[in-house]
């Protein structure tokens, strides 16, 4: 997919840690990162569960303090960072750990960037607008999902706009990424479901960008076979802890797939939906996904049959059209099976708010990576056809 006179670069944090129990290493992970007094950034339910002060022991059993910030929410807002920033100033911290999904990460995150560089988070929207480091910075992964614990990006919603801000810097990556598939088993499988299908969808995304590369395609294809088959186990059991592990791999290989080779319209516009409605990204993503492989269908139907392939169906003898047709039917499958809603008038978004979500999601970072070019109304056509009437066809039109 890669232009021949086009250079790439890959971005990944510099230590990963994988594997059951392997959060049990958190203290000595940042004390080797020089802090001395880390400011625990999540939400305000893993604080309630007690998961926050069990990472907060784990901090202080290695020699260091800890405070405890909870205010990230579900799309996290420049209100919530800033009230972060306050809270690391207040208490004097040298250090930040995100403990949770993609929301605590991302609130973490612009705590960094306001921290490091001053000003207003929303000044820090867009590509490489940072000018120096974070503080240490360790990221927890609580789900299978955003893969925000090692990605450069962030999203921040804009309260006075309530559009999602795309903030995409190589300096937001963390210095430590954990992923301990036992602080996973407690996600319900509503959770379970919206994040496995945010995962499918940054994998498929990043396997048709138009900056794809091998490298980013061997992680994105791998992450769509575990994702195909450890899903549905995951959200029929969540103490299943082998699928709960496999989905902890499968997450992180869409996130290096993504992270290097960028996203499309499916992000482009779930970030409209997030930032209008507040609604779930996962869910958002889930049902977006199979209506925006159907308008890019025929930029790369290739692409499409190999992630059909990956899907572990038989496409043997089919023109890559057709592939591409089942492995559209896959992901619609998937989606249902695990339990996804079946159209966005079911999380009640409004026809009458298409035109300026189409506007907004056509400035969206993540768009400039499709494979298939869109005109406005385009895009209002694939969200119409995400409504959830049988009329997927008009986003191609």
């Amino acid at each position: 997919m890669a232009l021949a006179d086009q250079t790439f670069g890959f971005f990944i944090p510099t230590v990963n840690l994988m594997g059951v129990g392997c959060a049990k290493e958190t203290g000595t992970q940042a004390k080797a990162l020089g802090a001395t007094k880390m400011l625990i950034v999540t939400d305000a339910g893993l604080n309630k569960l007690g998961v926050a002060d069990q990472i907060k022991k784990l901090v202080e059993e290695a020699g260091l303090k800890a405070v405890i910030y909870d205010g990230a929410e579900p799309n996290p807002t420049d209100k919530n960072v800033h009230d972060g920033v306050k809270v690391y100033k207040d208490n004097k911290c040298d250090g930040i750990i995100s403990l949770g999904g993609g929301s605590s990460h991302d609130c973490g995150k612009g705590v960094g960037l306001v921290i490091a560089g001053g000003g207003n988070i929303r000044d820090y929207e867009g590509v490489n607008k940072s000018t120096k480091s974070m503080p240490p910075f360790l990221a927890i992964n609580t789900t299978a999902g955003t893969a925000s614990e090692m990605t450069r990006f962030c999203i921040i919603t804009n309260t006075d706009t309530h559009v999602k801000m795309a903030i995409v810097d190589w300096r937001v990556t963390p210095n430590i990424a954990i992923n301990d598939p036992l602080l996973m088993v407690g996600m319900p499988p509503a959770l379970t479901a919206a994040t496995g299908m945010d995962a499918l969808t940054h994998a498929v995304e990043a396997y048709v960008s138009t900056i794809a590369t091998p490298i980013t395609d061997a992680c994105a294809i791998k992450a769509i076979e575990l994702i195909a088959s450890w899903l549905r186990p995951a959200v029929a059991n969540g103490t299943n802890v082998e699928a709960r592990d496999r989905m902890a791999y499968a997450e992180f290989l869409a996130g290096m797939a993504f992270n290097n080779a960028s996203l499309g319209y499916v992000h482009a516009m779930a970030h409209q939906l997030g930032g209008f409605y507040n609604l779930p990204h996962g869910v958002c993503n889930a049902i977006l996904l199979p209506e925006v492989c159907a308008f890019n269908k025929i930029a790369c139907p290739e692409r499409f049959a190999d992630i059909a392939v990956a899907m572990g169906e038989d496409v043997t003898g089919l023109a890559a059209v057709d592939a591409a047709d089942v492995a559209i039917a896959a992901i619609r499958k998937l989606s249902k099976d695990v339990g996804i809603p079946a159209g966005l008038s079911e999380l009640g978004v409004k026809e009458a708010d298409f035109e300026v979500m189409g506007t907004n999601a056509k400035k969206d970072a993540c768009q400039l990576t499709n494979p298939r070019l869109a005109t406005l109304q385009q895009v209002m056509g694939i969200f119409k056809a995400a409504m959830g009437a049988p009329v997927s066809k008009a986003a191609s039109v």
